[in-house]
Order: C-alpha cells, then sequence, then structure tokens
C-alpha cells in the first residue's frame, strides 16, 4: 500500500468549484434579505438622496452568514459544496487534515479583505469599488500562477492548501 502526496488543486477546478459555491452564497443571501425584510417589515433598505442606504448592521449580518457558511464547511471535512462537487479539500499546509477553526476564520477573513475596498463607494462611484474588490482578488488569485502548490494569497497567509481528491 503506498500513501500519495495529496496533489494541489488545478485552476480549472478550483474557478469550478467557486462558482457552484457563488451560488449557495447567492441562495443564503437571499434567504437573509427575506427575512431581514420580513423582520423590518420590508423598512430595511431607505433611499435617501436618491441612493439606497443599507444600514451596517444588515452589511455586517451579509458578511458573517457567508463566513459562517466557509469556515463551517472547511472544519468539518474541508470541503464546501463546490469542492466536493469538484473533489478538492482545503486542508493544512503539511497535512491532509481540515483546517481548524482558527485557520479556517484567517482563511476566510483573509479571502474576504478585498471586499474593504468596497469603502471606496463613499468616496468615489461605487462602480471604482467594485472594480478595485475584483482587482484585489484578481491578484489574490494570480498567486496561484507562481505558487508550486498552487496557493492563492489567502492559502498561503492562513496555511492552507487545496487539494485534488483521489478518484
Amino acid at each position: 500500500m503506498s500513501i500519495t502526496t495529496p496533489q494541489p488543486a488545478s485552476i480549472p477546478r478550483r474557478l469550478a468549484a467557486l462558482l457552484y459555491d457563488l451560488l449557495i452564497v447567492l441562495a443564503l443571501l437571499l434567504v437573509v434579505a427575506l427575512s431581514a425584510q420580513l423582520a423590518t417589515q420590508a423598512r430595511l433598505i431607505g433611499m435617501h438622496g436618491g441612493h439606497a442606504q443599507v444600514p451596517l448592521l444588515y452589511q455586517l449580518l451579509q458578511l458573517c452568514v457567508v463566513c459562517a457558511y466557509f469556515v463551517l464547511s472547511w472544519t468539518r471535512g474541508g470541503q464546501t459544496i463546490g469542492a466536493r462537487a469538484w473533489r478538492l479539500r482545503v486542508v493544512a499546509v503539511g497535512t491532509s487534515a481540515a483546517p481548524r477553526s482558527g485557520r479556517a476564520l484567517l482563511r476566510a477573513g483573509s479571502a474576504a479583505l478585498p471586499l474593504l475596498a468596497l469603502l471606496l463607494g463613499y468616496l468615489w462611484a461605487p462602480r471604482a469599488a467594485v472594480l478595485a474588490v475584483a482587482a484585489l482578488w484578481l491578484i489574490d488569485y494570480a498567486a496561484l500562477l507562481f505558487d508550486h502548490a498552487r496557493r492563492t494569497l489567502h492559502d498561503r497567509f492562513s496555511g492552507t492548501q487545496v487539494v485534488r481528491l483521489p478518484h
């Protein structure tokens, strides 16, 4: 019986799993939005000066729900729904074990850091803020091209790696 080292996940597989997870996240956010709108009798989001005003507490709730999905998935087996579909697993570097909660929180937090660029929407046009987020995520994922283990910047920062599971 031979033990093989897990192979790093390919870029197309990672992107496909990410797309699957995006659909799950959108569904979760729709449930949160519906619940919040029902709880506030549809007064959650107001219009002021021709712009939508979204309460900070609601935005933090959305962030917490998304982070909870990823952190719970990574700590309970290392797989989100997208990763399971594409036979991928998040592991702590140097092990075959799923990351513990601290490492998973660090991974989620560092992956979400580009979202801070949305604050630029208060200074510049919202489109510029969204483009800044996209550019920062592109830089994060571009690290895959230069790392022998195909790790993103948030993988490197959190000491995790996405590996391909054997058939």
